[in-house]
């Protein structure tokens, strides 16, 4: 999660939706808020105590949390905002990441379909890693009573042209993203690691984004988000703020 106070906008990192590449290109217009040094600080001496001050959101924090704990007229008055992506590609990016750079939490499970059958075990024991790439993506989104409480979602199938659109309504100049983490190994088509079998169980699992968010297995359909969440697709208007006053800053 990264919050900014100056510019007015609260991102919500989900694992695995492009969120790395996001936080690069807005922490670069962090250091022009008035909020940053401060934040920054105390973050710091957090970290070195070892006495946690409650001054920094989580990185993958659940936009509940900073309902519950910024003032309401704060957060009320935040831009909020997130990115989602086909939980069936997901699955299959958050795979070839394990597998390079934490080979030792793959379980024995080298395999693509047995390490998806163990990660979805009820019974495995928990692992931060494995965990946080299973949640469901909606449930990073809504409030106690599972109302959606953010303003925009963006698609990870569509990031640069999102991710432009949140630049000009926060006032920001948009620029390109970079690209981290990328897979070099992975077959470009996630369909191919998949049998009938371990689609289905996608799809059962994580059924409520499925449904949110539109999507379908076969990635040349169109998502159609539900009625419960097709305004949040729309992208934001033009915030009257111009890019270059914020840049001469």
């Amino acid at each position: 999660m990264l919050l900014s106070p100056g510019h007015g906008f609260l991102f919500v990192h989900i694992a695995k939706t492009g969120g790395t590449s996001l936080r690069a290109a807005l922490s670069r217009q962090r250091w022009r808020d008035p909020w940053y040094w401060p934040m920054f600080l105390c973050a710091r001496f957090s970290h070195l105590s070892g006495h946690r001050l409650a001054l920094k959101l989580p990185r993958h924090a659940r936009i509940i949390a900073a309902k519950e704990l910024l003032p309401r007229e704060v957060f009320d008055g935040l831009f909020k905002f997130a990115f989602v992506r086909n939980p069936w590609d997901l699955q299959v990016s958050s795979y070839h990441h394990i597998r390079r750079e934490r080979p030792h939490y793959l379980g024995g499970h080298d395999n693509f379909s047995d390490f998806l059958r163990w990660k979805l075990d009820p019974a495995r024991p928990y692992q931060y890693h494995i965990d946080t790439s299973i949640e469901r993506q909606s449930n990073y989104l809504v409030d106690l009573d599972g109302r959606p409480c953010v303003d925009f979602i963006g698609r990870y199938e569509q990031l640069d042209d999102d991710f432009q659109h949140i630049c000009r309504h926060l006032g920001l100049r948009p620029r390109p993203l970079p690209h981290h983490r990328r897979a070099p190994e992975r077959k470009r088509d996630y369909r191919h690691y998949y049998t009938d079998e371990t689609a289905e169980w996608i799809a059962r699992y994580f059924a409520r984004d499925i449904s949110w968010f539109g999507y379908h297995f076969d990635p040349q359909i169109s998502p159609r988000p539900s009625a419960e969440t097709r305004a949040l697709f729309t992208p934001p208007p033009k915030n009257p703020r111009s890019p270059a006053s914020l840049e001469s800053r």
